[in-house]
């Protein structure tokens, strides 16, 4: 297993299953938005409602590895890539308990001013945060 500085348990939904009988390709990319926001929020003091500051997705992807289905659990690690002046280049791996690579993906956040939506410059308590998941 690759090595991640975060990990985070999410149990699968029913509703994420498709007609085929696994969770859906697009509950992946949820997964992965869902664990970012989740360690901003927590850790970096990210204030999503009415903070100055906020991240815009400017880049996805995300390559399948396994299947998977409710009533499953996921283990989901994340870590940061790359850490530019405005922009992070998170990593993530779904893993099974069983310890099997369920989807690997990774997310680009530009850091923008609310109100201008115009690049800032992380810095504070947010780039702290983002540092400690450097790899």
């Amino acid at each position: 297993m690759v090595s991640y500085p975060h990990w985070q348990t999410v149990p699968l939904r029913w509703k994420d299953n498709d007609v085929y009988g696994h969770v859906n390709n697009v509950v992946h990319y949820s997964l992965m938005d869902t664990v970012i926001n989740t360690w901003l929020i927590e850790r970096g003091g990210l204030d999503i409602e009415s903070g100055p500051v906020i991240g815009l997705c400017v880049e996805s992807r995300c390559a399948y590895h396994a299947s998977v289905s409710f009533p499953d659990t996921l283990r989901i690690g994340l870590r940061v890539a790359h850490l530019g002046r405005s922009s992070v280049r998170y990593e993530i791996g779904m893993y099974t308990a069983a310890e099997t690579l369920v989807a690997e993906g990774h997310f680009v956040h530009v850091f923008v001013d609310r109100g201008s939506r115009r690049p800032v410059e992380v810095s504070g308590k947010l780039r702290e945060a983002l540092e400690s998941l450097t790899s």
